[in-house]
């Protein structure tokens, strides 16, 4: 079991640590770019089988750092590469459910990645939707209230900084 600290906005903030078993956490990224007016686009894809929408994420990658695990899932799963900050924005927690196993509470922490190419084909293609939001649809799009303070909030940060 490895002990994690919960990160993140303060409304989502938790004081206590949560115990999670070594699959229960997961690297994910927050990919965005910046239009040519300035403003920001949040891409999400969604869930291979209930078709939610989420960022991409996964298990650690045995030999990689966690940013590098998490730009790692945004290839395979969206197909974007880009410049990923090394230091995470947050984390929120998701009950994953399994077919024919208990469910799974995860800790996915996340990274920045500013996208700077989007490929035309990538491995999980066929598997999944992606969608460029604007930061309020993004949003409404997303049905954790964990993920969706992280895209709050980054976007707050993000905002602050461009002026």
């Amino acid at each position: 079991m490895r002990k994690v600290q919960l990160k993140g906005p303060k409304s989502t903030q938790k004081q206590a640590s949560v115990h999670l078993s070594p699959q229960a956490l997961q690297y994910g990224v927050l990919p965005y770019r910046v239009t040519s007016t300035g403003g920001i686009e949040i891409l999400l894809i969604t869930t291979r089988q209930s078709q939610r929408w989420i960022i991409p994420k996964g298990r650690p990658i045995k030999g990689l750092g966690p940013a590098e695990s998490a730009a790692r899932e945004a290839m395979e799963e969206a197909g974007v590469r880009g410049v990923v900050r090394e230091k995470p924005i947050g984390s929120f927690r998701f009950q994953k459910t399994l077919e024919s196993e208990p469910d799974i509470l995860c800790e996915v922490e996340v990274y920045a990645l500013n996208v700077k190419r989007q490929m035309k084909c990538w491995p999980e293609s066929q598997q999944r939707t992606l969608r460029w939001f604007q930061p309020s649809e993004a949003e409404a799009a997303v049905k954790d209230v964990g993920l969706r303070s992280l895209i709050s909030l980054f976007v707050e940060r993000a905002s602050a900084k461009a002026r």
